[in-house]
């Protein structure tokens, strides 16, 4: 059904051209809708005007019309006043409400028809048969975004994005948890990289622009036939995913930059182990210092370079090439030595995936 806010909505906006008071009835006699609180609207009267046969009637000084959705009475509609010109008005509002009730049907019909593609519950056949009764474009290049709050159950992010995205009619923006937000967007011939990396930056932009409520989007690769859709939105799933594990600082995660991310975040918890204990023995990445710690990771930075990280680190090259000396005798490993450096790394890499797969188990 309808939102009632839809439906006041509607109700205000055609006392403003019409000045005429309206109100609409569920077929119980609640007043769900009205544009004056002192309209003689009564329950019973709603009732029985719901059971008559007749499809318009007067009482108490209004005009009582029947709303339907296809044969189905879905409202009874109240307009003050009994003379031709509330006729007319009653007339209209009800055709007008008949058709948002169409309108919201399809909707919803594409809201569960999107849901299922994403989800991968349609068979092929199934998606093009549907697709083509929705008046859905099967072979438009299309890309899958999946916006996250920090929070759970943040409802207006849903309405946000919709709102944000209103004047687009080819756009879809569902939900299938209560944390995510999902847009399956449709592109023009021309966009690229450039084009999704700044639509995702300007939406985060508008919707949090001071970052306050942690939101986080990702964005899959882009996909040019409606049955790759899903695969579209798990690549999105996993660049959110994978973000929070390698890319704390970014709240705009692109699939296609995930790099090496993407290949350990697949590895099993078991291997993952073996591989640390082959690496560094009995030794624990714990154990090491922060500054041990920093000075690893800003050499990383530096892409090896030992007097850029010295000089960034306001430390002398001496003190530098000490302590990876120190490094190199603990873990038999030594960054100055690319292969060395990909192998502690990747080691660095694993250990945080792990300790991120943790905190999910408790």
């Amino acid at each position: 059904m309808i939102s009632n806010l839809i439906l006041q909505d509607t109700l205000n906006g055609i006392k403003t051209i019409t000045r005429q008071d309206l109100g609409i009835a569920e077929l119980d006699g609640k007043v769900i809708a009205q544009t004056s609180e002192d309209l003689p609207v009564r329950k019973s009267d709603v009732i029985s005007f719901a059971e008559s046969k007749a499809e318009t009637q007067e009482n108490a000084g209004c005009l009582y019309f029947k709303v339907y959705d296809d044969s189905q009475l879905e409202y009874v509609l109240v307009v003050r006043g009994t003379g031709e010109e509330a006729e007319v008005v009653g007339k209209m509002t009800a055709f007008q409400v008949k058709n948002l009730l169409v309108a919201y049907k399809e909707h919803f019909d594409k809201d569960n028809f999107i849901k299922n593609l994403l989800l991968d519950n349609l068979l092929l056949v199934d998606i093009y048969s549907r697709a083509k009764k929705l008046h859905l474009k099967a072979d438009v290049r299309r890309v899958v975004y999946v916006l996250e709050s920090a929070e759970e159950k943040e409802f207006p992010l849903l309405e946000e994005v919709r709102q944000y995205f209103s004047q687009s009619r080819s756009d879809f923006i569902t939900a299938v948890d209560e944390k995510s937000t999902i847009i399956v967007k449709e592109l023009a011939p021309e966009d690229g990289p450039e084009t999704l990396q700044g639509a995702a930056r300007q939406l985060i932009g508008v919707i949090d622009p001071d970052g306050g409520r942690g939101l986080r989007i990702s964005y899959g690769n882009i996909v040019g036939e409606l049955k790759e859709v899903s695969r579209s939105y798990k690549e999105a799933r996993m660049a959110l995913d994978v973000g929070k594990i390698f890319f704390e600082g970014e709240n705009v995660i692109a699939y296609s930059q995930l790099g090496i991310g993407r290949l350990i975040y697949q590895l099993p918890i078991p291997l993952c182990k073996m591989f640390i204990k082959e690496i560094f023995a009995s030794k624990s990445l714990d154990e090491f210092d922060e500054a041990t710690i920093t000075t690893i990771n800003k050499f990383f930075e530096n892409n090896l370079n030992v007097s850029e990280t010295s000089r960034q680190l306001y430390i002398h090259r001496n003190t530098l090439v000490y302590r990876l000396d120190k490094l190199q005798k603990s873990t038999g490993l030594d960054l100055r030595v690319f292969e060395d450096a990909i192998t502690f790394k990747i080691a660095l890499m694993v250990v945080r995936y792990m300790k991120y797969m943790e905190t999910l188990e408790y």
